[in-house]
């Protein structure tokens, strides 16, 4: 997020996510000495303070977003990662073309494997962390769509009015609808981590590298059953 000199004139304002769920209310920002945003204070919907980089806050107009940290990582990661590649690449280059000592390609060559060796322990543990909220968006949805079925039970034996049902029924859809587009994301981010882990494994092996377009296999885990999005006209009965 850029900085902005008026971001104290969001203090108080509500924050939502990505996908439109309210998060809570912006209350408080740390500043550093310089007089940068460094963090922001939300609180939640419990009363309870939580803190996030200020660099996730998105201001749009009157509208406050917190955007995902972990796609903020991610993007990062799929950043770093192929940067200290090709500086270990043409690091190479200049050795053989006798540019460099090996002596000093030995040290930056070193170097650089640490440092690619750190980004792909936090390519992992991210991805575990992805893992995780693929699996409760999962969850979410198999719960959801529970919740849809005993609504139309209840309101086809007579139990549940029409209006409750309408309004019940519209929850639980905008519900499923921002759960789905949550798992889509998460799903994209995983894939982008795991091309770059798998990139890094056929350069070790000697490939060139992976063919535009090619899709990454990703590592087992949970089986994914289809995700059921019930999109129909409020008022008609059936599932």
């Amino acid at each position: 997020m850029s900085q902005n000199p008026n971001l104290f004139l969001s203090l108080g304002k509500q924050v939502k996510d990505e996908y439109g769920c309210t998060i809570g209310k912006i209350a408080s920002f740390a500043v550093t000495p310089s007089g940068k945003f460094d963090s922001v204070f939300i609180e939640l919907g419990d009363g309870r303070i939580s803190k996030h980089s200020s660099e996730l806050l998105k201001l749009e107009g009157a509208n406050v977003t917190l955007t995902s940290n972990i796609k903020a990582q991610a993007a990062i990661l799929c950043d770093q990662i192929p940067l200290i590649w090709r500086k270990d690449q043409a690091l190479k280059d200049l050795s053989e073309k006798k540019k460099i000592s090996k002596e000093m390609y030995t040290e930056l060559h070193t170097s650089f494997d640490g440092v690619l060796a750190q980004l792909k322990t936090e390519a992992q543990a991210l991805t575990e962390d992805i893992d995780n909220e693929i699996a409760r968006c999962l969850d979410e949805t198999k719960a959801l769509n529970y919740a849809f079925v005993h609504l139309e039970l209840e309101h086809e034996i007579g139990k549940l009015d029409n209006q409750s049902y309408e309004t019940a029924f519209a929850i639980v859809q905008e519900s499923l609808k921002r759960v789905h587009m949550e798992k889509t994301d998460l799903d994209l981010t995983r894939s982008k981590l795991s091309n770059i882990l798998l990139g890094d494994q056929a350069k070790n092996k000697g490939i060139e590298g992976l063919k535009a377009g090619s899709s990454a296999s990703s590592s087992p885990g949970l089986p994914e059953p289809p995700v059921v999005v019930y999109v129909k006209e409020i008022g008609k009965t059936g599932i």
